[in-house]
Order: structure tokens, then sequence, then C-alpha cells
């Protein structure tokens, strides 16, 4: 599980917390509005009304205590001071939202670790890509169907596809395994057997990989 902050609870907000908590993960929202801030709370079970331009706010969160700091404001000076202020007060990943080119360009050089346009696909895709706890890469093909770079799980470390009965009991096929020293190897023996210090590349719909990455 990891700490989310989440200061703005907008559309892209709100809809990356939601995926963030169903993904196991604690969020914290915070929001200006009162209106906002109250509808929010109805998915999000902590939610502070303050404005996150004022250092004091910043200061008083403890941002050092989150693992992702995401910053979902609409207001774009606002939110290059909020960037700003996370960054001096210890922030690790913070995450911005952007509407064009030349405002994602000013977050990532006032401390954004990420931008993404403000879109409901990508925010959940954030989500996704940050909340779970050992997932690397993730690239949605569509709606249907998307791949997945993750950790080889426990229960399959020494143990072959044939053995683990892949595609019948995870309905997900396994495209290649990258090593520790990056490189890959594609088109696995069905004897091969998973080691713990590997990543896995796998195939399948958003549900079956749920499976993987939760």
């Amino acid at each position: 599980m990891k700490s989310v902050l989440i200061i703005g609870l907008g559309s892209f907000g709100l809809h990356m917390a939601k995926k963030f908590i169903e993904l196991g993960n604690d969020v914290m929202g915070v929001e200006i509005d009162e209106k906002r801030a109250n509808a929010a709370a109805v998915h999000i079970p902590d939610v502070q009304i303050a404005d996150a331009t004022d250092e004091d706010v910043i200061s008083s969160l403890g941002i050092n205590n989150y693992d992702i700091c995401v910053c979902a404001v609409e207001d774009f000076t606002a939110a290059i001071i909020i960037v700003t202020l996370l960054k001096a007060k210890g922030a690790g990943t913070v995450i911005a939202r952007s509407e064009q080119d030349i405002t994602r360009k000013l977050l990532l050089r006032n401390g954004a670790d990420y931008v993404e346009y403000a879109e409901r696909d990508e925010a959940e895709k954030l989500a996704i890509r940050f909340g779970a706890k050992n997932l690397f890469e993730y690239s949605e093909i569509s709606r249907e169907l998307g791949i997945v770079e993750v950790r080889t799980p426990k229960a399959w470390v020494d143990r072959t596809a044939i053995e683990l009965d892949i595609r019948r009991k995870y309905n997900i096929s396994v495209l290649a395994v990258r090593r520790m020293d990056q490189s890959v190897e594609q088109f696995l023996d069905p004897e091969y057997r998973f080691s713990p210090d590997e990543h896995l590349i796998v195939l399948g719909s958003p549900e079956a990989l749920k499976s993987l990455i939760v």
C-alpha cells in the first residue's frame, strides 16, 4: 500500500483518487472549493478543505509521509506554486496535470516528475502505473487489453508456465522476461523456470492483469 496526496479534486483528481483507492492505496485529498470537497468525500475517506498555494498548508500536510503527491488543480499559476512547494518540502514523486505542451514543460522545470494531459483515461492509467505495488510499466492497447511489466510473483518463483497453468488459470500470456542486466528473452519455452530477480512482460485484460499488480 502506498500513501498518496491528491491536491485538486476536480474530474482529473477525483478519477485518480478513486483508482488509487481501488488499487488498495491510502489517499488524502485537498480541495479549496468546499462544494467539490464535500462531493469528493463520498469517495475519499480523508478530505481537507484548504488552499494548497499557502506554504503553511503544505507544511501542515507532512509531505514526507506521502509516497506520491499529485497536483491536479486546474489553474496553471496555482499548479506551479503547489508543485514548487511540494518539492521544497521534500516530496518524492510529484505528478501534475496540464492542458498544453508549454505548461507541461514549465511544470517539469519547477519540480514535477511526471506531467500528463487532463483526461479521465490518462488519470486512471497514471493511478495504475504509480499506485500498484509491483508495477514497472503499463500500456493500454484497448479497453479490453493491456501489457504490464511486473516483478515475478512469489508464488511463481522456481516454477514453470506448464506447472502454473498460466493461460487457463490466470487468462494471461507471458510475452517475455527482463533480467537484471536489462536483457530481454522472448518466446519462452513452456518449461522455462521463473526467477525472483527478473520482471515479466505480460499481456491480458485489465481484470486479469489486476491479480498481478495489486
